[in-house]
């Protein structure tokens, strides 16, 4: 934890167990052509949907009496997730501003505002440096840097007033370990993500994602404050869609995975390599994810609300679909397979995509995007 206070810092990494089983992935660095600061609209999208309902949520729940008496030193506000920042910067500023209006609507204002921080929270890998060379000059708060996994304990107890999440809890800590085992009935070979004709894949992969969110959720129980909210913005599935004339994003990772075994039919690779290579994401649907987090002791749910994918139609080209999968996907790909298959994979893939009369069309994406709002339950 990097902070103005190194007590904070201290106290907060004494004893905090780290994981090792995470995958160590980020979202492509910098700001050139390939990197997710110019491949991220379609995240983006979520957040200015979602502007009003967290504001309508920060206002009517947000304890700002309980705030004010666990805050003397400050509001401390986390995005666990953050990636390079371009996304998060307007969802920050969405949050700050209603905590200062709800603040100042609460009589409680007595000369001054509140001190906000913001945590940014990512994997150590994560390109810090982008995210806060480009921090917004004339923000409300002070923000500091957090690497670590966020399926595990990060910052002190009761420190965190508000957390949020965007387009991040998809992520697992691992692939289910019975996916890459071939005398597995859930062995997932020549795929690189589950498919919806595979139970046992499917059942492996749900099992580990409900590990990974109750894990979030127990870390997330020490760190907030009584009456702290959680706003989590997720991706994810409908529970039923005709894979012959639409598809989610599952259809598109599963996609670049045919790529993957063409070019090993090809000698390219080999197919071993595909075999044992699986992505570590699941994409919920509502339902199973709505189970989950009504069995948390921690967090009551306030609210869910199901946006139907907002960020489609910023990617209204083949190129752009492949830039924004290349962007989030090519360091495992390379870590794997080698960088110098990367170009080749991903040219493949965008004539697969203007072959498809499906993909063509962003109006057949039924991916969603979950919004959830929980709050912390009074010990």
């Amino acid at each position: 934890m990097t902070c103005k206070n190194g007590k904070a810092d201290n106290d907060a990494n004494e004893a905090l167990p780290r994981r090792t089983d995470v995958p160590l992935h980020a979202m492509n660095a910098g700001d050139g052509p390939h990197s997710y600061v110019q491949n991220s609209s379609y995240q983006g999208g979520a957040v200015d949907i979602a502007k009003p309902i967290i504001e309508e949520e920060i206002s009517k729940n947000l304890d700002i009496k309980n705030l004010s008496s666990t805050s003397p030193n400050g509001v401390w506000i986390a995005d666990f997730g953050c990636s390079t920042g371009h996304n998060s910067f307007s969802a920050m500023q969405i949050v700050t501003q209603a905590i200062y209006k709800k603040h100042a609507s609460s009589g409680r204002i007595s000369g001054k505002v509140p001190k906000l921080f913001v945590v940014f929270n990512d994997v150590i890998t994560n390109d810090f440096n982008t995210l806060f060379s480009s921090l917004p000059p004339h923000r409300n708060y002070n923000a500091i840097g957090v690497p670590g996994t966020f399926h595990g304990r990060l910052l002190p107890e009761s420190s965190l007033h508000f957390a949020y999440s965007s387009w991040a809890l998809q992520s697992l800590t691992e692939v289910p370990k019975a996916v890459a085992e071939s005398g597995s009935a859930a062995w997932n070979k020549g795929k690189i993500l589950y498919t919806r004709d595979r139970k046992e894949v499917c059942d492996a992969y749900l099992n580990q994602y409900t590990k990974d969110i109750e894990a979030f959720l127990e870390a997330r129980a020490v760190e907030m404050v009584n009456g702290g909210l959680m706003a989590l913005l997720i991706p994810a599935v409908p529970t039923s869609w005709n894979p012959e004339t639409e598809y989610t994003i599952p259809s598109d990772i599963n996609l670049l995975g045919s790529c993957l075994m063409d070019m090993a039919n090809k000698g390219r690779l080999s197919e071993a390599k595909v075999d044992s290579f699986n992505l570590p994401y699941y994409f919920t649907t509502p339902e199973q994810l709505k189970a989950i987090l009504e069995k948390s002791h921690s967090f009551t749910l306030e609210r869910l609300e199901i946006l139907n994918n907002p960020g489609k139609h910023t990617l209204c080209s083949v190129e752009a679909r492949a830039a924004f999968f290349r962007a989030v996907h090519e360091g495992l790909l390379a870590d794997h397979f080698g960088s110098e298959i990367i170009d080749e994979l991903f040219d493949l893939y965008t004539e697969k995509l203007e072959a498809s009369p499906v993909f063509l069309n962003p109006n057949n994406d039924k991916s969603i995007v979950i919004l959830a709002i929980l709050k912390r339950r009074l010990n």
